[in-house]
Order: C-alpha cells, then sequence, then structure tokens
C-alpha cells in the first residue's frame, strides 16, 4: 500500500495509511501513515468495538490535515482494548471442551471424523455470533461448513474433489474454503464470554482443533499441486496464506 500511495499521490489524490508493520512502513516511506501496536490481521484493533476502530480511523485521516511532511510516520499509542482486558487478567474460554486429538489421526477419515465432530459442538456458538452479529464473513466458497470439511478430507486421502464453481481456479476454491473455515471456528469461538487477542485465537485453531491440523497436513499436497500445475497463485496460497508465519513452528509437532 505504501508503494501505491505515491502512483496516488503523483496524480494528486492524498492518502493516508494504516501500518501494523513499522519497518515495512519506514522503508517504503509513503506520505502518510499511522502506525498502530496492534496484532497482525487487526488494523483498526478489537473486533466488534465500533468506538475504539472509529478513534483509530480517526487519527488516521487526521493525518490528511497535518502541514508536516512530505513523509509523515506517527504513532497510535493505544493498545487495543481486547489485548489490555486479556494483559488484566479477563480471560478468554475455549467454546467447547475438545477432546485430545489421536497421535496417529490418519488423512481423511480421520480428519474428517474428529472435524464434524468439532462442527457439531461449535455450531450453537456459531449460531449466537450470527444473531448477535446479523452477518458472517464465511460464503466465499459457495459451500457449507460441513461440504469444507469434505472437500479439504478428500485433499488429505490424494483426492483432487470437484469444485462448487467453475468460476473459480481450484487453488481459489482452496483458499476461500480455508478462509471459510476459519472464519467458522472463530465466530463461533468470538461468542463464547471473555476477550482474546488474535494471537490466543490462532494458538487455539492451530494447536488444539482437528480443522487447525488438518491445515498442517493440507500444507505439502498443495505445495505438490502447485508444483505440478506450474500455478503460481497456488503456491503462494500453500506457503503464505494456509499457515500463518506465526504458527509454522508447530509443523514439527505435527510430524512428532
Amino acid at each position: 500500500m505504501g508503494g501505491l500511495a505515491h502512483f496516488l499521490e503523483d496524480e494528486g489524490l492524498a492518502t493516508t495509511q494504516i501500518s501494523l508493520i513499522r519497518p515495512q512502513t519506514e522503508n517504503t516511506k509513503p506520505p502518510r501513515a499511522l502506525w498502530v501496536p496492534f496484532e497482525l490481521g487487526r488494523p483498526m484493533g478489537a473486533p466488534n468495538d465500533a468506538a475504539f476502530q472509529t478513534k483509530v480511523l480517526r487519527a488516521a485521516l487526521a493525518l490528511l490535515e497535518s502541514d508536516q511532511g512530505p513523509v509523515l510516520l506517527a504513532d497510535f499509542d493505544e493498545d487495543a482494548p481486547a489485548d489490555t482486558a486479556a494483559q488484566d487478567g479477563e480471560g478468554w474460554f475455549c467454546p467447547i471442551s475438545l477432546p485430545p486429538l489421536e497421535k496417529d489421526i490418519t488423512a481423511g477419515g480421520g480428519y474428517k471424523a474428529a472435524m464434524e465432530a468439532e462442527i457439531g459442538g461449535l455450531s450453537t456458538w456459531y449460531d449466537i455470533a450470527l444473531r448477535e452479529r446479523g452477518r458472517t464473513t464465511m460464503g466465499l466458497s459457495g459451500m457449507t461448513i460441513n461440504q469444507i470439511a469434505d472437500f479439504i478430507c478428500d485433499f488429505l486421502d490424494g483426492e483432487v474433489p470437484e469444485k462448487p464453481s467453475e468460476d473459480l481456479t481450484l487453488a481459489q476454491t482452496m483458499k476461500y474454503a480455508v478462509e471459510d473455515l476459519k472464519a467458522y471456528y472463530r465466530e463461533a469461538a468470538s461468542a463464547q464470554p471473555g476477550h482474546n487477542t488474535g494471537r490466543q485465537m490462532n494458538n487455539w485453531f492451530y494447536g488444539q482443533t482437528a480443522a487447525g491440523k488438518a491445515l498442517y497436513a493440507l500444507w505439502p499436497i498443495a505445495d505438490k499441486l502447485a508444483k505440478e500445475r506450474d500455478d503460481s497463485f497456488m503456491k503462494t496460497f500453500a506457503n503464505v496464506l494456509l499457515i500463518p508465519s506465526s504458527q509454522k513452528y508447530r509443523v514439527a509437532e505435527q510430524e512428532a
């Protein structure tokens, strides 16, 4: 975004942006940027806190009125409320009591049975989240949550399943299916009382759920498909988008 800002400014359009990675912003030197001390993926801070998010947005837009520059990098000096609450001891609780996963869980059938049990246990919390918010971020793939589980587990069984839409490539369908899967789990989990940070949510999803572990099993399969098909988007999905870099240390745990 920093590079794009320079092109827009050259055309006479004033720009401002929110930065989550300060060194990167210092290198690209966008005309105006507000650095925020939040977790990656949460540029506005705590989810579902409209008042705080508005404060962040107003701070970013206020840079447009500054007479400093041509390069202005300002700091937002407040922590996100959810992070503060978590640090103060107001904990977050896993929405369901997940049974310990078998170490020798097998591809396909084993993962599918475990994921179906989790999906069923999370369904009530997902419905609560949907009622409270009146919206969901699920739906990109065009599949139901159970169809998504089947779709992912087919790959783990060595099959390449049919795409639900001819308008999407296989790589796009995989990406959207994974995004929908994570959205279902996270929205259900967020309906549970208490505050959570994005790090806590990722640690729970990738470290304690069958769905998260299934994505680790999908990683080498997607990477192999990318090489076989010479698919650059599939390669990006497999090695950048599928597993967050902060969770890749768990690969050794999956192989143990």
